[in-house]
């Protein structure tokens, strides 16, 4: 599914829209941190006077009131206090150094954060083989897994503001399941993902092949994991938090 398909889906307006009801209104300045295309920045400069749409690569975008830069969340090139508000959602799962990158957010706000994770997120399911160095990576280089306590764990210094839990899901595995697949060569992973390898950097593709006992691996781990769900109780999708920075949380 290409990007823009999946901004029209029901569960991806949903995120969208609760993210949007936590921002504060009213502020000068927001800095969006993984702003992708700046889709959302555009969004967001109807609410803020002055938006900053940031991600690894500069966001390709011209709009009034949007400025797009290239930058890495664990080193941020501004001064401290320098935004009102910082949004980070759909970003922390991915990035390793996720003290650093707290802690980097935490110093250039100046009056809120506004975070977006998945929650409890089972990184077994979809996971891949890497076809160049032969590791497992969890699907869509999610690195880290939240919850409430973690994410109110790593931003200690803040006030909670509010917390939401958005969507539903019953994507969860076992550890049998996830020995089979791994030994089928995780036929089944998220290969369409832009997200490189998490230990080689290379683009990741599926197998060229199978042979006949990877694919009965895959056959029954995809068995066990559908009997699974019929018994599992949905658990939210996301989680989303508003913080409030108070004088000398830097």
């Amino acid at each position: 599914m290409d990007l823009e398909t999946y901004r029209q889906t029901a569960v991806e307006v949903e995120r969208w829209r609760d993210l949007l009801r936590l921002l504060p209104k009213g502020q000068h300045s927001i800095l969006e941190v993984g702003a992708r295309d700046g889709f959302h920045s555009r969004i967001l400069s109807e609410y803020y006077a002055s938006v900053t749409a940031l991600d690894l690569e500069r966001p390709a975008l011209s709009a009034e009131r949007v400025i797009s830069i290239e930058g890495d969340v664990t080193d941020l090139q501004f001064p401290a206090n320098h935004f009102d508000c910082v949004l980070c959602a759909e970003v922390l799962e991915h990035v390793r150094a996720v003290e650093q990158a707290v802690a980097e957010i935490i110093r250039v706000a100046k009056k809120d954060v506004v975070i977006g994770v998945p929650y409890r997120e089972d990184t077994r399911v979809g996971k891949l083989t890497c076809s160049s160095c032969g590791k497992v990576n969890p699907h869509y280089g999610h690195v880290n897994v939240f919850d409430e306590a973690s994410l109110r764990s790593l931003f200690h210094r803040l006030e909670i503001v509010e917390v939401s839990f958005v969507g539903q899901s019953k994507e969860r595995t076992n550890h049998l399941s996830s020995f089979l697949m791994t030994a089928a060569g995780n036929p089944f992973g998220t290969y369409d993902q832009t997200e490189p390898c998490v230990f080689c950097g290379r683009h990741m593709l599926g197998p060229a092949s199978r042979l006949t006992h990877q694919r009965v691996a895959s056959r029954l781990a995809s068995y066990l994991d559908s009997v699974q769900r019929v018994l599992t109780r949905p658990s939210p999708h996301w989680i989303h938090i508003r913080f409030r920075k108070h004088d000398g949380a830097c």
